[in-house]
């Protein structure tokens, strides 16, 4: 769990202030003067003619760090630091850039502060180079106040995007939803922060070294709905960095762009329609599966709110949903929200039952899994595994919106998925880590869907060769995974299962 920084309560001078500022920047042309090199705890360095501000930030540590840092593009790297902290507190530094008023310093035509409420655009790119060593996450940090400026600890929400981490560090709080925007799917974590402030946290599932044009008031949009952000406060700056807690030499960020703009003015007051037809598309022992059709809007209709019981458990841009981590044999009832860029949510749809199944069930249909390992080791940095469909029926088998789960035991909170080859080819394939609850031995699965194509009487698919790590590359233990095999030669593989429409065709579920 991530400390916060208590800069507020170390800047004791104006000076200290002033050096606990953040920065970002935006990439530009080629350098034109040497790079400067800081060694010191709270150094700052100006970058772009002021525009976007560097600052070592090295709060909870007196270790030396130091960097290096274009002015005219603001690139900068590490090129000394050695933490060495426990993960189970805070980071020893942030260093960090920052766009905005932070801890009272702010950097030239920022176009911050800007009220939530009026906060009318808010999009960013953040390019990293990261290290595999260390532990660390590669992060924005966005700070809200009730005053448009404060030269202390600001007394609204910090929000956090965790575009990377390594070293099993994880944000403060607990996971509590899942946000789907713009093609990418965060994990949602809410919490206090150390002195009492919201903390609410977005990690992007897979992670990533960068992130383009980001959609940053999405995210702002999301926590506000979420009750997490007041929408009378301001948001302040914008910070993006590395929090460290072991390693850090090597970390550095290669452009940095942030921009924020009020709306124009008038506003958008009328909310979408509901969504219409909204029906459960499956559901295994420990998800639920839903669809609706489209909602309308005089605007445009930006993301639907999906709610398990009056509380919402994740947003998405599409018009599917499936809730995980549920109870077998549980009754659920859902309903949705549509929203609009000006934060207009409509009313909700009926409720939709859903029942998960038993667990431990076994399937009956027409296809089955084989699998063989293709990783001999049971502890190394990588779950690797072949496996192929088998029609068992006497006529040809759809195999679209066929899902594959092979359940495994972890606790990382995200991970990197690959089809290394298929015979069918890995572009008929989807595949992604879900939750599964807190079943021992299968906590986790991946989830391979087949998007298109049929499979005649008796035939296969062939191979389809699969891969799956956690995102910071530590090690994994299978040895007591449910799916876990260590047959080299193509054998039918019962604890893996078979799904279509959300119903158990082969195997037997954990």
């Amino acid at each position: 769990m991530t400390g916060r920084h208590l800069r507020g309560a170390l800047a004791a001078t104006a000076a200290g202030i002033l050096l606990a500022g953040l920065a970002l920047f935006s990439g530009a042309g080629p350098a034109a003067a040497a790079p400067v090199t800081d060694c010191t705890q709270w150094g700052t360095t100006d970058m772009q003619g002021g525009t976007y501000t560097y600052q070592q930030n090295e709060w909870n540590s007196s270790a030396r760090q130091c960097v290096s840092v274009d002015t005219a593009t603001g690139a900068w790297k590490l090129t000394e630091a050695n933490f060495s902290l426990t993960t189970a507190g805070p980071p020893a530094t942030y260093p960090s850039s920052y766009k905005g008023c932070h801890w009272g310093a702010c950097t030239a035509n920022s176009g911050l502060p800007i009220r939530v409420s009026e906060l009318g655009s808010a999009r960013s790119t953040f390019d990293t180079t990261q290290v595999a060593s260390g532990a660390w996450n590669a992060a924005y940090d966005l700070w809200f106040n009730s005053a448009p400026t404060t030269d202390d600890q600001p007394d609204g929400t910090e929000l956090m995007i965790w575009i990377n981490h390594r070293g099993g560090v994880q944000p403060i709080g607990s996971r509590t939803a899942t946000l789907t925007s713009d093609g990418r799917t965060w994990d949602v974590w809410t919490g206090p922060g150390a002195s009492g402030w919201k903390v609410i946290s977005y990690v992007l599932q897979g992670g990533a070294t960068a992130v383009t044009d980001l959609d940053v008031k999405r995210l702002v949009d999301d926590a506000t709905a979420r009750g997490q952000i007041n929408p009378a406060h301001y948001l302040i700056d914008a910070e993006a960095g590395f929090e460290i807690w072991q390693g850090g030499q090597g970390l550095g960020v290669n452009s940095f762009s942030f921009d924020a703009g009020k709306g124009s003015g008038g506003g958008d007051t009328t909310p979408p329609t509901a969504p219409r037809n909204p029906r459960s598309t499956g559901a295994s022992s420990s998800s639920a599966s839903l669809a609706w059709d489209p909602a309308t809007d005089d605007v445009g209709v930006t993301s639907y709110d999906v709610y398990r019981g009056g509380t919402r458990v994740g947003s998405t841009d599409g018009t599917t949903y499936t809730d995980t981590g549920l109870t077998a044999s549980t009754a659920y009832s859902y309903t949705v929200r549509a929203r609009d860029a000006a934060g207009n949510v409509s009313p909700p749809t009926g409720p939709v039952s859903v029942t998960t199944e038993p667990g431990g069930g076994a399937g009956t249909g027409n296809l089955k899994v084989q699998y063989k390992t293709s990783d001999t080791s049971a502890t190394d940095n990588a779950i690797g595994m072949n496996l192929k469909l088998v029609n068992t029926g006497s006529s040809t088998q759809s195999l679209k919106d066929v899902e594959i789960r092979y359940w495994f035991d972890d606790s990382a909170s995200s991970y990197t998925t690959w089809c290394d080859w298929a015979q069918i080819d890995c572009s008929t394939l989807t595949h992604s880590v879900s939750t599964n609850g807190t079943t021992t031995g299968a906590n986790r699965y991946l989830k391979v869907n087949v998007t298109s194509g049929t499979l005649a009487a008796g035939a296969s698919t062939g191979d389809i060769q699969l891969r799956l790590h956690r995102s910071d590359w530590s090690n994994l233990n299978e040895a007591d995974d449910y799916s876990h095999g260590t047959a080299s030669a193509y054998t039918d593989a019962p604890k893996i299962g078979v799904y279509s429409g959300g119903q158990l065709l082969w195997g037997t579920a954990p």
